[in-house]
């Protein structure tokens, strides 16, 4: 069973996100505003008494998550399910190069964003089981809570599509932006801003 209280943040602000590179399971550092965003969330949820907490492996977000507990006795965890979905060939590049290199891509994802796969990489739909998996562990090993999770966008999409109970459509729809913090308590979604 998971925790009541399930708070779902995504990292902060990286270079290539300012840039608009795809990263995928590719790093780039944070930015300043980046830093400054974990920084906020950690103001933010400082009466949030976390049992534990757990993050992607990938360096942007276990910096965030560092941050974010700094000064605190919580245990943090690295769950490999959390990982971002994998981009494949598109890890790495600029828009107008994911146009040249992928063409059809554009129109494959507006017609089945869900199931459409990355070139070399995950789909949404190949990517749900490891969503599902991850917070299978955090029932299993913080069945109390309130309990952190820093992730990333695509896979913190397959993280609120099992949390509550959302379509794909439903779970595509919408985006985590890097200065808001999910809290969802008892399957209802809430958010706050840093």
């Amino acid at each position: 069973m998971l925790p009541a209280d399930l708070y779902l943040m995504r990292h902060g602000q990286t270079e290539w996100n300012v840039s608009g590179r795809s990263q995928g399971r590719l790093d780039s550092p944070l930015t300043a505003l980046g830093v400054a965003q974990a920084r906020r969330h950690a103001r933010t949820l400082a009466g949030v008494a976390f049992t534990h907490a757990y993050t992607s492996p990938l360096g942007r977000a276990r910096r965030t998550a560092a941050l974010v507990l700094e000064g605190r006795d919580v245990p943090l965890t690295v769950l490999d399910d959390l990982t971002e979905m994998d981009h494949g060939g598109l890890g790495g590049l600029l828009p107008a190069e994911r146009l040249a290199r992928f063409p059809e891509l554009a129109e494959q994802r507006r017609r089945d964003k869900f199931r459409t796969v990355l070139p070399g990489g995950e789909s949404y739909a190949t990517a749900a089981p490891r969503a599902r998996r991850a917070l299978e562990h955090v029932a299993a090993h913080s069945p109390v809570g309130p309990v952190l999770v820093v992730a990333h966008e695509m896979i913190g999409r397959l993280l609120r599509l099992h949390l509550l109970g959302l379509s794909p459509e439903e779970a595509l729809s919408s985006g985590q932006p890097q200065d808001t913090v999910y809290r969802i308590h008892l399957g209802q979604l809430s958010t706050l801003d840093a």
